[in-house]
Formats: C-alpha cells, sequence, structure tokens
C-alpha cells in the first residue's frame, strides 16, 4: 500500500511540473509570441534538450521582434502627442525579451544574436519626458485649478520620465500650490460661558483632524491663527456654529406593577408543616432620562465671492438614563431582579459640561465623515 501511495505521489508531482513548465507552443499558436518566448525560455533553462522547446523558440522571438517593430512604425508614424510612450514601452518589450535569451546559454545557440535597443529605449523616454513636460506647460497656462492639478500630474510624469529634465521639479511645484485649494476653518462659536470648555474640547478634535487630513494633497486646512501667521489668502471658509442646543432636559416615568407570587410558605401548621398562600406587592419603577441634543451648521464658502458651496445640518442627541424602584407590600413577591432595583437610590446625571461633549461626539463623528466625503475628490 505504501509503495502504491508513493507511486500516485510522484505522478501527482510530474503532473504539476508538466503543467508549470510549458514549451510555450499554444501560447505561439494563440498570438502571444512574448509569453511563448517566455515559456521556451523557462523550459529550455530547465531542460536544454527539449526538441519542442527549440523549435518554438526561434519562431515566436523572431515574430516577438517583427511585431513590436511593426508596433513602433505605426506609433512614429501617429499624430498622437503621447505616441513616444508607446514606442518606449515596445522597445522596453523588446529588450525584455533579448535579456531573457541571453539568460539561457542553450536559447543563445537558437537565437545568436538577439538585438537590444538601448540608445532607441533612451531616447524615446526623452521625447516623452519632453511630451509630457510640453502638456504640462499648456495646462499651467490655462490659470484655473483643475488645469493646474492636470499639469502636475503631466510633469510628474515627465519627472519619472527623465527626472533632471530643464526645471520640471520647479514647475511641478509651481503646479502643485496653483491646484490646491486652501480651506480655513473659523473656530466654533459656543454662547454660554458654562460650556466654553467643552466647546474648546470639541474644537481641538477637530483642529486634529484638519491637521492630520491626508486623503487628497490638493487640499490643505488651516485654522484662523494660522492663516494669520502664515499670511495666507484662502480660497474657502469652512464655519461651524452650534445653531441651536439644549443640555440636561430630564423626563421621570413612573411604572406601577401590582404583582403576587402563588405557593408561597406563609407559615407552619401545628405540626411544622408548611402553609402556603400567595403574598402581594406594588413595585414603582421609576425611569429617568436626562437628553442634551443640539444641531451643527457646517458651512463651505467661497472666500472671492461670499457664495455658499455646501451647507450641511449636524444633529447630535445623547440620552444619559437612571432608573430605580420601591415598593409596598410583601417582598417575596418580587424577583431577585426587582429587588436589586429597589436597593437602588437616584443618581446624579453628570455635569452639564460633560452632557454637552457627550450630544457632540455624534456630531463630530458625521462632520469629519462629511468634510472627508466632500474634500476627498475635489
Amino acid at each position: 500500500m505504501k509503495n502504491i501511495s508513493r507511486l500516485r505521489y510522484f505522478i501527482y508531482l510530474s503532473f504539476i511540473i508538466i503543467a508549470g513548465c510549458t514549451t510555450g507552443k499554444k501560447a505561439l499558436q494563440k498570438g502571444d509570441y512574448d509569453a511563448s518566448v517566455a515559456k521556451a525560455v523557462s523550459r529550455l533553462q530547465n531542460s536544454p534538450k527539449n526538441s519542442e522547446a527549440m523549435e518554438v523558440l526561434p519562431t515566436a522571438y523572431n515574430l516577438a521582434l517583427q511585431d513590436h517593430l511593426r508596433k513602433i512604425e505605426e506609433a512614429k508614424a501617429s499624430n498622437d502627442l503621447f505616441r513616444w510612450e508607446a514606442i518606449m514601452y515596445e522597445y522596453q518589450k523588446i529588450n525584455q525579451l533579448a535579456d531573457d535569451i541571453n539568460s539561457c546559454p542553450a536559447c543563445l545557440i537558437l537565437v545568436p544574436t538577439p538585438p537590444k535597443f538601448v540608445k532607441e529605449l533612451s531616447d524615446s523616454k526623452y521625447n516623452a519626458a519632453v511630451a509630457r513636460y510640453n502638456s504640462g506647460l499648456e495646462y499651467l497656462n490655462d490659470n484655473n485649478k483643475l488645469s493646474a492639478k492636470k499639469a502636475y500630474y503631466e510633469f510628474e510624469k515627465a519627472q519619472n520620465l527623465q527626472p533632471n529634465y530643464k526645471d520640471v521639479k520647479a514647475k511641478m511645484d509651481d503646479a502643485y500650490w496653483a491646484a490646491v485649494t486652501r480651506v480655513v476653518v473659523q473656530p466654533i462659536m459656543v454662547n454660554s460661558n458654562l460650556y466654553k470648555l467643552s466647546g474648546d474640547y470639541f474644537q481641538q478634535q477637530i483642529d486634529q483632524f484638519i491637521a492630520s487630513y491626508s486623503r487628497n494633497k490638493f487640499v490643505i486646512f488651516y485654522s484662523e491663527e494660522q492663516a494669520t501667521n502664515q499670511k495666507i489668502i484662502p480660497d474657502q471658509v469652512l464655519s461651524l456654529n452650534f445653531d441651536d442646543f439644549v443640555v440636561g432636559q430630564t423626563y421621570v416615568k413612573e411604572r406601577v406593577e401590582k404583582i403576587k407570587r402563588d405557593s408561597v410558605v406563609i407559615g407552619e401548621t401545628r405540626e411544622k408543616k408548611p402553609v402556603y398562600g400567595t403574598v402581594r406587592a406594588t413595585l414603582s419603577i421609576f425611569d429617568k432620562n436626562v437628553s442634551s441634543s443640539g444641531l451643527l451648521d457646517m458651512t463651505i464658502s467661497d472666500w472671492h465671492d461670499q457664495k455658499i458651496i455646501r451647507q450641511q445640518k449636524i444633529p447630535g442627541t445623547y440620552i444619559w438614563r437612571d432608573s430605580w424602584a420601591n415598593y409596598k407590600g410583601d417582598d417575596r413577591a418580587l424577583t431577585k431582579q426587582q429587588m436589586a432595583m429597589t436597593r437602588r437610590r437616584e443618581s446624579l446625571p453628570p455635569p452639564p459640561t460633560a452632557l454637552f461633549l457627550e450630544f457632540t461626539k455624534p456630531i463630530y463623528n458625521q462632520l469629519v465623515n462629511d468634510i472627508s466625503g466632500f474634500y476627498n475628490n475635489y
């Protein structure tokens, strides 16, 4: 049995090896010449005498080379502004084919001198960078933020293609700052000295959010103090104000339940036998809710014409709850949970400043989600 298991294992392993080491013949038949070359090279690296791979490689390579050269000529003849990138990619593929064959001694016998187009690749990269740079200049000359953003990405592509081309780094920087939307966030106004500390804490949370915001690099938030110190002229102003808030509205509700329990031992006979009966009690349960809520107005305005770009009313509510109970009658009628409630006493709610802070928490979550959603793809 062990020998049969081993045989099955080796047969299974052989199928895996065969499947993973194709000669590239099927890829050649499908017209995928690059893949055919890659598979034939891989097979010949592992099995230099494989006849099928030896037959496939020269044919696949010649077809691949001619296909890339044809595409290069077609691209050169086109009017596409960015045709040099297509040409560059074709030269890269040709050179990769040559590198693959040069890494395989058995392959070099079949394809002795695969050409590499090093200078042509370098020239095409240069020309591609020039095209992107010139495109960036045209966008930048449009003098609007959307075009400046496009210019930034064009200069970035030029930078990646040709890092030291002209003043591409400086142009990239110019385009970035021309594309940036500067948003000044005004401090939140809380018209009550009682809640000033809580309002300050809410403001600190907002300040931390805008300071760490990084989803869209073309949006920068400033506090009013930062804008003043850095002499920033904003594009937009984000103002936050509590339209209305109520702290500590108290509601107490009493529920009365008549309770009875049967088959309770209420005494015993002279013979010391238990006497069963019904016990009753009246349970009064008190539920106290202390509600605090507010409505935050978020307005985003254009600094230059004072037009409102976006306005949202964001509500928040926090309810502090307490409950206790008392009873009259026989306590044996009560459950353990009911007895526990009767031992509780009415609790004092948190101070108003804490209640104010609690109802601003859901407002904060909605606020940052709204700001992020608006500016992430701005």
